[in-house]
């Protein structure tokens, strides 16, 4: 059974840097395009840094565009999130997802399109 594991999170003060994992077992996540997702209380679940299956095509928010940066360790079957300079308001629970349903090059930003989901991780920017 596909299943989606992410780590890394935490408390960390604004300013300061994580490093999110998202490890697959039963999928290969080379051959897959990959989300990352942040929900915070009461708002509504966004896509923050979604890479393509060709791994050519990327898509940042621009509430994070310049601070974070998604990356792929095939070798490990895993994919990271570098999130650096880190304030308040990115205060979230972090998914990780992954779909193989779409064209290679295409970018998926759409919860709905996604077909693997990890449990979520807490970050907590705070001093």
């Amino acid at each position: 059974q596909a299943q989606l594991v992410e780590s890394g999170g935490g408390l960390v003060q604004p300013g300061g840097s994580l490093r999110l994992s998202c490890s697959a077992s039963g999928l290969t996540l080379d051959y897959y395009a990959i989300g990352w997702f942040r929900q915070a209380p009461g708002k509504k679940r966004e896509a923050v840094a979604c890479i393509s299956r060709d791994h050519e095509n990327w898509h940042y928010a621009d509430s994070v565009k310049g601070r974070f940066t998604i990356s792929r360790d095939n070798a490990k079957n895993t994919v990271y999130l570098q999130m650096n300079g880190l304030k308040p308001e990115d205060t979230a629970v972090y998914y990780c997802a992954a779909t193989n349903q779409h064209p290679s090059h295409l970018v998926v930003v759409s919860t709905d399109l996604y077909d693997y989901w990890g449990q979520g991780t807490q970050v907590t920017v705070s001093s």
